[in-house]
């Protein structure tokens, strides 16, 4: 069984690594914005209570946090095994993840962390552009479309989203180098963190997550 917690800064390559892992494993990527976004939008009880504090610009509390994420991890599919993605960002979180599980007889198996130097990621993040119309995803650099600012598939209008605007996404990494980098200790002293070169090849990085998951697993 493989119960996997993928780590890495905003633009690391998580969620490309997660659908690819999805396709070989079999299982349930679990981000953390989307389950959160549906539970505020179906109104269940947690997710009241969640809207609550966004709706008074504040910051969820963990408990809110790690409730929902736990009634995701009880649905039948996430029984054989899970990825999640986004979750835990903070080392109480983690803990109180941790005490869930072991309640449940469960554990996580393996933390991939995927390394990528800021100033890599700054690039990466600030030469992404959507369009308004498809959210089709380009990049100046490694994927231009074929007309300046102006979408391959339908074409509109390619744009530059504001959290993808240099200021906001330095701001991103320094929150995530605070409160979430920690969690790399974390894992590490509970042997469970692997670490891979996110600067590499997509599916190079894939191949080598898949090595290490596999010799883990015998």
């Amino acid at each position: 069984m493989i119960n996997m917690i993928l780590l890495g800064p905003p633009g690391a390559g998580k969620g490309t690594q997660a659908e690819l892992l999805v396709d070989r494993y079999h299982l349930p990527h679990i981000s953390t914005g989307d389950i959160f976004r549906a539970a505020v939008k179906e109104g269940s009880p947690l997710g009241q209570k969640a809207k609550a504090f966004l709706d008074a610009g504040k910051l969820v509390p963990d408990d809110i946090v790690v409730g929902i994420v736990k009634e995701r991890l009880n649905q039948p599919d996430c029984q054989e095994g899970f990825i999640l993605d986004g979750f835990p960002r903070t080392i109480p979180q983690a803990e109180m993840l941790d005490r869930y599980l072991a309640g449940a007889d469960r554990q996580i198996t393996a933390v991939i962390n995927i390394d990528v130097d800021f100033e890599v990621l700054i690039r990466r993040l600030t030469g992404r552009r959507v369009c308004r119309n498809c959210q089709a995803v380009y990049h100046i650099v490694n994927k231009p479309s074929q007309k300046s600012g102006v979408c391959d598939h339908c074409g509109g209008e390619i744009y530059q989203r504001q959290d993808d605007a240099e200021e906001t996404v330095r701001k991103r990494l320094e929150v995530y180098r605070d409160q979430t980098a920690p969690l790399i200790a974390y894992y590490r002293e509970r042997g469970k963190l692997k670490t891979f070169n996110g600067e590499e090849p997509i599916q190079v990085v894939f191949d080598q997550i898949c090595l290490a998951l596999e010799e883990q697993n015998g």
